[in-house]
């Protein structure tokens, strides 16, 4: 059975993905949760211990290291086809949704940290991020349309989903405006066991990582924390 590493579950979205993608699946994996320390330089450090990258999530596999979420997702759907799709053409578009969410919406990272504990009103919607909102909103809204949802690419939860969950949690924690097709999906995701499992979990962590909490309020005022003391 792999060894999925992976940090704080009210702060790590990469780790969510393959996290929520192998618990929904029914994918077995030992969990190891290694905690951020202050500063990117000493998670690092604490890391390398099982990551080349000094960076989470990584999956060791016996001898087997594979480190970044997407990466991880593909080597997973080798020996699980359900990873993806059946039909070609939901397929090609889902692993399109998840290379855009991998290398883009910069804007949304950046202003709307995962924070999952919190509720957090913006003091501004800026430019860049109503058009991340806009861009992830028409995406939603064609994957369900195409495809005919619930989920984003048919009527299984794939690895698409996986990749846009740690967002279903920051429209959650920053109200962002989203359509109702939208809206209705982020519901469906977190009524999710996994999603539901993932979220109390990170209620019921009491680290505090100093930059992350920074980042959640640089561009708004909390309103609510939800996590124990």
């Amino acid at each position: 059975m792999p060894d999925l590493y992976i940090a704080n579950k009210n702060y790590s979205s990469w780790s969510l993905r393959p996290w929520v993608l192998m618990q929904t699946l029914d994918i077995p994996f030992n969990e190891h949760l290694v905690p951020f320390k202050g500063g990117l330089g000493a998670s690092r450090e604490a890391f390398t211990h099982f990551s080349p990258s000094g960076l989470v999530p990584c999956l060791v596999d016996g001898d087997i290291a594979v480190w970044d979420s997407l990466a991880i997702i593909e080597y997973v759907a080798e020996q699980h086809p359900k990873v993806w799709p059946k039909d070609k053409v939901a397929r090609a578009w889902a692993r399109s949704a998840c290379a855009e969410m991998h290398s883009g919406f910069t804007t949304l990272r950046d202003e709307c940290s995962m924070n999952c504990g919190v509720r957090v009103a913006l003091d501004r919607v800026s430019a860049g991020l109503s058009s991340d909102i806009e861009r992830l909103d028409a995406r939603w809204q064609e994957g369900v349309a195409r495809f005919g949802g619930p989920f984003l690419a048919g009527n299984e939860f794939t690895a698409v989903d996986a990749f846009y969950a740690p967002v279903v949690f920051r429209v959650q924690t920053f109200g962002l405006p989203l359509s109702e097709v939208s809206r209705a999906y982020v519901k469906r995701m977190l009524a999710l066991p996994a999603m539901q499992a993932w979220y109390q979990a990170a209620l019921e962590e009491t680290w505090r990582e100093p930059a992350h909490e920074a980042d959640t309020l640089q561009h708004g005022t909390l309103t609510a924390d939800y996590r124990n003391a």
